[in-house]
């Protein structure tokens, strides 16, 4: 266990430079002039020549690099021209919104996926499992903007239900900053109107962020549910007067939920990538929203930061996958 730990601490090392390398390189390749658009439309040369020394984009790209890996280390994650602020300071106010959507999301996902998946392999070929299947064909087909759209006009425009973005009212001042995440702090200060109002306001883009993942993980659960329900040892559970639900939740799903939980693990990290559309079209202040301003302002620091942010949260969730997998299945850890 200790060595696959070890193998894996090193690749994932590995990985985080490659991605340092490619983000720097392609955002520094990029069009635009971030210090021209800091300094305004009305600046001279000089003043954009004082905003590149003043942000180091004068220096050669190497010395760049070196720098910024070093207050990598350091904690500094440089500073953002769109929003003159340290990009560490943004990243601070910005992830605890996303994190959250990204919890309920994915929480969604699991609470009704599994048990999906399971009654669809128990009644395999019928009109519940058709129903299912066709679910979860469609949540890994429809894009998750065109999705988020379509919930907007219905249940925001149309039926009034659910607000249609933002993570509160206008006029609801927010809870104590504690971890950032509304219904939590919320929670803490015991302000149970801004609990359930920050979730009224989660509803929609939670579904639409979770539908890929519900999809997913209805898909792989169903197909390990079946093939678990048709082997020799399930045959002779049957064989000794074992009750149905005992057979399907002591031995079936958990053996099918090994793969299940590989593919939790694989969409609770794509999701984090997935905020930039939803949080876009729901008008949710994370860092998805914060990344997409900074691409359309030329920001390079806040693009290389989210992107570096959004790497290493999938690398670290599939690492952490890895270990727990290696603990539910010990043929695993041999292959390590």
């Amino acid at each position: 266990m200790l060595q696959m730990i070890g193998k894996r601490s090193i690749l994932m090392l590995g990985m985080l430079l490659g991605l340092l390398v490619i983000t720097f390189s392609i955002s520094h390749i990029a069009p635009g002039d971030p210090a021209a658009l800091a300094a305004g439309p009305d600046a001279t040369q000089e003043m954009i020549d004082q905003v590149r020394e003043e942000y180091g984009f004068d220096k050669p790209l190497v010395e760049q690099f070196v720098i910024y890996v070093g207050g990598i280390f350091e904690g500094d994650l440089g500073r953002s021209v769109y929003t003159t602020r340290p990009v560490a300071q943004d990243l601070m106010v910005y992830f605890p919104a996303t994190l959250e959507l990204v919890i309920y999301s994915i929480l969604f996902a699991i609470i009704l996926g599994v048990p999906m998946g399971v009654i669809s392999a128990v009644k395999q070929n019928g009109w519940v499992d058709n129903l299912v299947r066709f679910v979860s064909s469609s949540g890994v087909g429809l894009p998750m903007f065109w999705l988020g759209l379509m919930l907007q006009l219905y249940f925001g425009l149309q039926l009034g239900w659910f607000p249609l973005g933002g993570r509160l009212d206008l006029m609801t001042d927010p809870p104590t900053t504690i971890t950032g995440m509304y219904t939590i702090d919320a929670l803490l200060t015991l302000k149970f109107n801004v609990f359930f109002e920050a979730l009224h306001h989660m509803v929609l883009p939670a579904i639409a962020l979770s539908f890929p993942a519900l999809a997913s993980i209805v898909r792989v659960n169903r197909a390990e549910m079946i093939e678990t329900l048709s082997l020799d040892y399930m045959t002779n559970a049957r064989a000794q007067g074992i009750s149905k639900f005992r057979m399907i939740a002591a031995y079936a799903l958990k053996n099918a939920m090994l793969p299940t939980l590989a593919i939790i693990g694989l969409r609770f990290g794509w999701m984090l990538g997935g905020t930039v559309l939803i949080e876009s079209v729901f008008d949710w202040p994370g860092v998805g929203l914060y990344a997409l301003q900074a691409v359309t302002a030329s920001d390079f620091e806040p693009v290389m930061a989210v992107t570096l942010i959004l790497g290493a949260w999938f690398m670290l969730t599939n690492f952490l996958i890895d270990i727990i997998y290696g603990i539910l299945d010990p043929r695993v850890r041999g292959r390590a």
